[in-house]
């Protein structure tokens, strides 16, 4: 059964350690565990501890982000059952509280703030695939090889919408909430 995978790129507005960013780096771990709680949530890449190295491959920046001229450049790839689960998690609860913080956070971006795009069962996305994929939403628009919610693709390689009812019942779920 096909998966989805998601990328997330962000340029910091100062480098790590700087006062006016410390609030998303003080979120960073409350915001895997939560995502890692999430029904429909699969996997991430990780930092493998005292190596520098990455579960799934070197992380890259895509071409927006430039060395020496931006503060840094936060980035996460994750698997996920559906879209449903991933935008569950992204706008609710924890994460959702941290997104209202992005503007002090983050320069505006001139670029996607995300991806998605489905991936086969068994296969595992790495860093230079995911930037491939918002590099490539980035100039082509929402395709089936790359999209966001707003136009979304399913597995097929056909457009659909989210279940918005299903996304509710996630949110409850993902909060403890009995369904209603």
């Amino acid at each position: 059964m096909p998966r989805l995978a998601f990328f997330t790129f962000a340029i910091l507005r100062e480098g790590y350690g700087h006062p006016r960013v410390k609030g998303f780096f003080d979120r960073v771990a409350a915001n895997f565990a939560a995502a890692e709680r999430c029904d429909g949530y699969i996997d991430r890449s990780e930092l493998i501890p005292g190596t520098q190295t990455h579960t799934w491959g070197e992380p890259m920046a895509p071409r927006f982000f430039r060395e020496g001229e931006h503060g840094g450049a936060p980035r996460s790839l994750s698997l996920w059952r559906d879209l449903e689960s991933v935008f569950a998690f992204a706008y609710a609860h924890v994460h959702a509280e941290a997104l209202s913080h992005r503007k002090e956070w983050f320069l505006p971006p001139a670029w996607p703030a995300y991806v998605a795009w489905w991936v086969a069962d068994g296969h595992t996305p790495d860093w230079h695939e995911a930037t491939v994929r918002l590099e490539h939403l980035h100039d082509h628009g929402p395709t089936a090889f790359a999209f966001h919610f707003k136009q979304a693709f399913g597995s097929d390689g056909h457009p659909v919408e989210l279940d918005r009812t299903r996304v509710k019942a996630l949110v409850r779920k993902n909060a403890g909430t009995p369904p209603v």
